[in-house]
């Protein structure tokens, strides 16, 4: 997969999962509430101090836009390499963080009933060696068919011994 300037490229070649995979509406929802509180609340300081609220106000909008567009820019995907999660807007925050193929311990996903009526699961992508390089999704659309094709394509590359699999500790 190729990447200039730390950007994804969508609809390359080498693509081993049908994804990429970005987030469901539902992760909109809370910062969407909160930010019809904050106008609320800066709307009600606007009768006490005007500049104040509608600095308040201004704030809290500027952060949901933000906001909306990290959400926007959120790709789970998977390569020839391994399984990688891309986001961030700003250059100075835009990044890949990912589990290579070979030290990819196992794909899941968790779900409640919200999640399973509007398909979107909460992911776990473990690392076999440490717990502090796995990633982590939540709000994913379709995460399910994602872990799906995760564990198939892993289980592939182990039957075919491109990889080892990793003695269970008992």
């Amino acid at each position: 997969m190729g990447f200039a300037d730390n950007e994804f490229q969508l609809g390359e070649s080498g693509a081993v999962v049908s994804g990429p995979y970005g987030v469901s509406w539902l992760a909109y929802v809370m910062p969407t509430l909160l930010t019809l509180v904050g106008v609320g609340l800066g709307g009600l300081l606007t009768y006490y101090q005007l500049y104040l609220g509608v600095a308040v106000i201004v704030l809290v909008l500027a952060l949901y836009v933000y906001n909306f567009l990290m959400l926007r820019r959120i790709r789970l995907y998977a390569d020839e390499m391994g399984v990688w999660l891309f986001r961030g807007i700003l250059p100075w925050a835009k990044g890949v963080s990912g589990v290579k193929w070979r030290d990819l311990d196992e794909a899941v996903f968790y779900q409640t009933f919200v999640g399973w009526v509007f398909k979107s699961y909460n992911l776990r992508i473990g690392h076999r060696f440490t717990r502090g390089s796995e990633i982590l999704a939540s709000g994913v659309f379709r995460g399910d068919a994602a872990v799906r094709e995760i564990n198939q394509y892993h289980m592939d590359l182990i039957r075919r011994g491109m990889i080892e699999e990793m003695p269970r500790q008992t």
